[in-house]
């Protein structure tokens, strides 16, 4: 591939991502398969993931469902088989948005947030995947259900109705990370949950050692944002 070729540097990007996927999913003993790598594309414009759809990643993550709007209709047209995560805080009053954008919503984390998501997917007849977001931490500022209040919020996700996943967490920053994910696979062994949404683009090998499904992979693939 030619050295002025736009798409070339995304798509090694990508390569090197998933070969290092592949890599800490094989010292695991796992498939490289069963994780999901997405592709983390807050705040980059359409001319920035192009690449990556053309080098054929399909799932992408969003922060905001205002900035998903505008740019994902028409990539969507132009590339089939796209998957959008929701990866950042969601308010209740975008629920019925979000309902019918995404095809996963990570950050599930409070009962008037089930509440909402759950007349939404009636209303819509559509019914997103969802992870409950786990304040892995205990960090009060970020979002996340303290993991004592979990089992409440699970059984009113499922009493909603909620097609619950597993469990998403962001681990303090500036500490090792393998500890909270090691926690936060036993929370979703003792509770029958099969899916873990963990790891970025710092730690997401680490993840995939400790049983991540899904990795939430921004800077690895777009660079630092500006």
């Amino acid at each position: 591939m030619s050295t002025d070729d736009p798409t070339a540097a995304p798509a090694a990007a990508l390569a090197a991502v998933q070969a290092a996927i592949a890599h800490a999913a094989a010292l695991a003993d796992r498939k490289p398969e069963s994780v999901t790598l997405i592709a983390v594309s807050k705040t980059k414009p359409a001319e920035a993931i192009e690449p990556l759809l053309i080098a054929g990643q399909r799932a992408f993550g969003e922060n905001r469902v205002q900035e998903a709007q505008a740019k994902w209709p028409a990539l969507r047209d132009a590339y089939p088989g796209v998957a959008l995560h929701l990866v950042g805080q969601l308010q209740s009053n975008k629920a019925e948005d979000a309902v019918g954008l995404f095809d996963v919503i990570h950050s599930v984390d409070r009962p008037s947030l089930v509440t909402a998501l759950g007349r939404a997917m009636d209303k819509r007849d559509r019914r997103p995947d969802c992870f409950l977001q786990v304040d892995i931490g205990d960090e009060p500022q970020k979002g996340g259900c303290p993991i004592a209040d979990l089992p409440a919020l699970l059984a009113e996700a499922r009493a909603a109705a909620l097609p619950i996943l597993g469990l998403m967490a962001v681990p303090p920053l500036e500490t090792e990370a393998a500890p909270y994910f090691a926690l936060l696979a036993k929370i979703a062994r003792d509770h029958g949950l099969d899916a873990l949404s963990m790891g970025m683009s710092g730690d997401y090998e680490t993840a995939v050692m400790l049983g991540a499904t899904h990795v939430r992979v921004g800077t690895a693939l777009f660079g630092s944002r500006a």
